[in-house]
């Protein structure tokens, strides 16, 4: 009894800072479906909270004034029209009321008519591969939190396992169509202030849209449990004016011409190590872990491995292709030619390995083709 108190007194004690983090509610989002959606939660919500008060409150009335304690007998009736007219009929109207609106607003969130842009949107593990369709922009969007923070060696910053190497970026106040498709499991896009959560399936298309009102940066996760690194898969989505995204377009089609560029150039082993460590940590530390030797019976090591150890072309064909049946993805379509060639040559020569090989961006680029 005594600890009972203790918990009571303490709950009341820091009821202040417990409400002001305890959020329980739906998010009123940014755009116009995301309010509509907020408001329409919120007048069935309070319909509900009515109609409960009401149901309690009779049946307390009625366990109380008419308990046996004061004499209160039973009456034996049967069959009442008025109360089954009203049963019937009130439930009716009242769901009739939350219908029309819920109808209304279901038909506006699957109306994906008219865009202004198309993104296709397709879920690997773990991370999110954009392309817009009207535009040559084609793009991964992986998380960019250092592995320290998740390692707990270092402090974690306020956006921890919310953000990424390459965010979308639409523009704002125009009609946006995603669709969502996945590459190897299900994956759901969510994006809680757009109010859009899509499954992500393989060999299937599914569509939502947006407007966004205002610009900014939101931020959302993969809500699909699709793997051990299910928590690593964040989305950011960068909302800027039409001048901004306009801006923002030609910069990355300048970026892109540049990497072309940088694959034609010629690599030393020491260039291509420095870039190949940069690359692994991003797209392979996960699951070969930082010193090369894998996670024992689930993720095989490439330190002293006969892959990083043998034939470079079977090296090269399983970083592009992968292997069939296994985790292994292909990384064809995911990197660059110099951030292909420069991660096989760090694996051939990083952990002792030391090959000595160098695998360069020409021969990958021919590959790709």
């Amino acid at each position: 009894m005594e600890k009972l108190l203790l918990g009571v007194s303490g709950l009341f004690l820091f009821s202040g800072r417990a409400h002001a983090d305890w959020t329980v509610n739906l998010t009123k989002g940014v755009t116009e479906i995301s309010r509509e959606i907020y408001d329409l939660h919120m007048v069935i919500f309070w319909i509900c909270v009515v109609i409960g008060f009401i149901v309690f409150g009779v049946m307390l009335w009625s366990v109380v004034y008419h308990r046996k304690s004061r004499g209160a007998k039973a009456h034996n009736f049967h069959e009442s029209l008025v109360v089954e007219i009203a049963w019937t009929v009130v439930p009716f109207i009242i769901l009739i009321a939350m219908a029309v609106p819920a109808t209304a607003t279901l038909i506006k969130m699957y109306d994906n008519t008219e865009a202004d842009l198309d993104i296709q949107v397709t879920g690997y593990q773990w991370k999110w591969r954009y392309q817009y369709l009207a535009e040559d922009i084609d793009f991964f969007s992986s998380l960019s939190t250092p592995r320290e923070q998740i390692n707990n060696t270092q402090e974690k910053s306020t956006d921890y396992l919310l953000e990424v190497d390459n965010p979308l970026v639409i523009p704002v106040g125009k009609k946006v169509r995603f669709l969502l498709t996945a590459n190897d499991v299900i994956h759901s896009w969510w994006v809680p202030e757009f109010a859009v959560k899509k499954d992500a399936i393989p060999g299937f298309i599914n569509e939502a849209w947006v407007i966004v009102d205002k610009p900014g940066v939101y931020r959302g996760q993969c809500a699909e449990l699709c793997g051990k690194d299910h928590g690593f898969m964040p989305i950011v989505v960068e909302v800027k004016s039409q001048e901004d995204y306009e801006q923002w377009l030609a910069e990355f089609k300048k970026a892109d011409a540049l990497k072309s560029q940088a694959a034609e150039k010629s690599w030393n082993l020491a260039d291509l190590m420095a870039t190949g460590e940069q690359v692994y940590s991003k797209a392979c530390l996960a699951c070969h872990q930082a010193n090369g030797e894998g996670v024992p019976s689930i993720f095989p090591a490439l330190k002293n491995s006969a892959v990083a150890l043998g034939d470079e072309a079977l090296h090269i064909d399983v970083v592009l292709n992968g292997v069939s049946g296994t985790a292994m993805q292909a990384f064809k379509d995911q990197l660059s030619a110099v951030e292909l060639a420069a991660v096989i040559t760090y694996e051939r020569n990083a952990w002792g390995n030391k090959t000595g090989d160098i695998v360069t961006p020409a021969q990958i680029a021919e590959l790709k083709k």
